[in-house]
């Protein structure tokens, strides 16, 4: 039997490669797998021109997955070092990589990314069209904007992110009611940009369908993004970010009905005690899509610590239901992020993850756990530095301070409760002033 999608080959009872290497990966049974992609709560970017992929689900029931942003800028471009960027992301375990490239010819880095990425690939089109048309956004046509997608997906981009959402409804909700910090998505400005000098409306959602055929050609992933997510916490869960969120969930149902698989993209900045209701308000409203997070950052004071904030909120929002977590590093809100602070980004944002997937109780979640806390029970170090998240780090900070005592670190030498209840246990002296 042929397909389209992943949707469709799930709704034809199909189990596609994909599907067989997403369940092993999960430890689920595939036919489970399958439903739940039939269903919508599961999707497996992967578009049939991405030779390279070695797919991962995103969804209900499935490990919270992680997305890398990086590109070239005309105020930062050097195509090698984000080349560079991408090997070690890949290295670092990240599932997803995000295109964010906004100046200039960008075919070349795309295809490169596309070539070498073992990790999905998504990207917004809208950035690209204006360097790919070299025109003023005005004056890009509805069709053109079409057709930046539809390379996109001839190159083999497994999910692309598109302001539909901020349809002129949508707009006059954000009018008639003032932000603190307007509108903060840059893909979301530029098409209420667009509606606004035009006169018209946004291209992506007069043109729904159209843009839905091109997707299922290539079985690119839409991802329906949040031009209304919030830049501050003081503009979180307002009446702009639930709107769009209302319009988004029946942009779903025609994505389903054409069997394009759909992820839904959310806030942002958030107060901590609303992330949860969020979480509960995407699933509801966009009928159990998977939701992909930026943090949130669950506080707008900390410039140059924002891995931190967005772990905070991420993890929060993981264990609430979200099911994709976008990075964040050090540099957000300052500048282009190094290689060291993506490095910080990733390492922040796995945390956030599995503390997410332990707090969803998925099954096997705590074995990895479970297993560094027997190898510190056991004083075992090599299989700590073995368990680690970032064994590297590890290693280094055990090495850079050698205890008197091997069997315990620097900070507690021989007072080490794990050292003392092992000896203790075992009918030995602890012996801790004495050699």
């Amino acid at each position: 039997m042929n397909y389209t999608t992943q949707m469709d080959a799930a709704r034809k009872g199909i189990i596609t490669k994909e599907m067989e290497i997403v369940a092993k990966k999960e430890n689920m049974d595939v036919n489970v797998l399958a439903d739940k992609i039939a269903k919508g709560t599961v999707v497996i970017p992967a578009n049939k021109n991405h030779k390279s992929i070695d797919p991962e689900g995103v969804g209900e029931g499935l490990r919270t997955k992680i997305n890398v942003n990086l590109g070239i800028s005309k105020d930062s471009y050097d195509i090698d070092r984000e080349l560079e960027k991408v090997k070690v992301a890949i290295d670092m375990k990240a599932e997803s990589i995000m295109n964010l490239s906004n100046y200039g010819k960008t075919e070349e880095f795309r295809k490169k990314l596309i070539d070498m990425s073992s990790a999905m690939i998504g990207t917004v089109p809208v950035y690209d069209a204006l360097g790919f048309y070299d025109k003023e956004l005005k004056d890009i046509t509805e069709k053109e904007f079409l057709d930046v997608v539809e390379k996109h997906g001839k190159d083999g981009v497994d999910f692309v992110t598109i302001h539909a959402g901020i349809n002129r409804e949508t707009a006059n909700t954000f009018r008639r009611n003032p932000r603190l910090m307007n509108l903060v998505s840059r893909g979301g400005s530029l098409m209420f940009a667009w509606m606004q000098l035009n006169k018209k409306e946004n291209p992506f959602y007069e043109h729904y369908d159209e843009l839905l055929d091109i997707c299922a050609k290539y079985d690119i992933t839409i991802s329906l993004g949040d031009a209304c997510r919030p830049g501050a916490i003081a503009d979180s869960t307002d009446a702009s970010q639930i709107k769009e969120l209302i319009v988004l969930g029946e942009l779903t149902k025609r994505a389903w009905a054409k069997n394009v698989q759909v992820i839904i993209e959310g806030p942002g900045h958030m107060a901590i005690n609303e992330i949860e209701a969020n979480m509960l308000l995407e699933k509801k409203l966009c009928h159990g899509a998977p939701f992909y997070v930026l943090g949130p950052l669950v506080t707008d004071i900390a410039p140059g610590y924002d891995h931190i904030t967005g772990a905070i909120g991420g993890a929060v929002a993981a264990a609430s239901g979200a099911d994709f977590l976008c990075y964040v590093t050090p540099a957000e809100h300052l500048r282009l992020p190094s290689i060291d602070d993506m490095k910080e980004g990733i390492i922040a944002t796995r945390i956030a993850a599995h503390a997410g997937d332990i707090g969803k109780k998925l099954p096997n979640s705590r074995a990895w756990d479970n297993s560094m806390s027997y190898a510190r029970q056991q004083l075992d170090w090599n299989k700590m530095f073995e368990l680690a998240m970032d064994p590297v780090k590890a290693k280094k900070y055990r090495e850079s301070s050698k205890p008197e005592d091997e069997n315990s670190c620097s900070m507690c030498g021989k007072m080490c409760a794990v050292r003392n209840l092992n000896k203790v246990l075992n009918g030995e002296d602890i012996n801790i002033l004495r050699d």
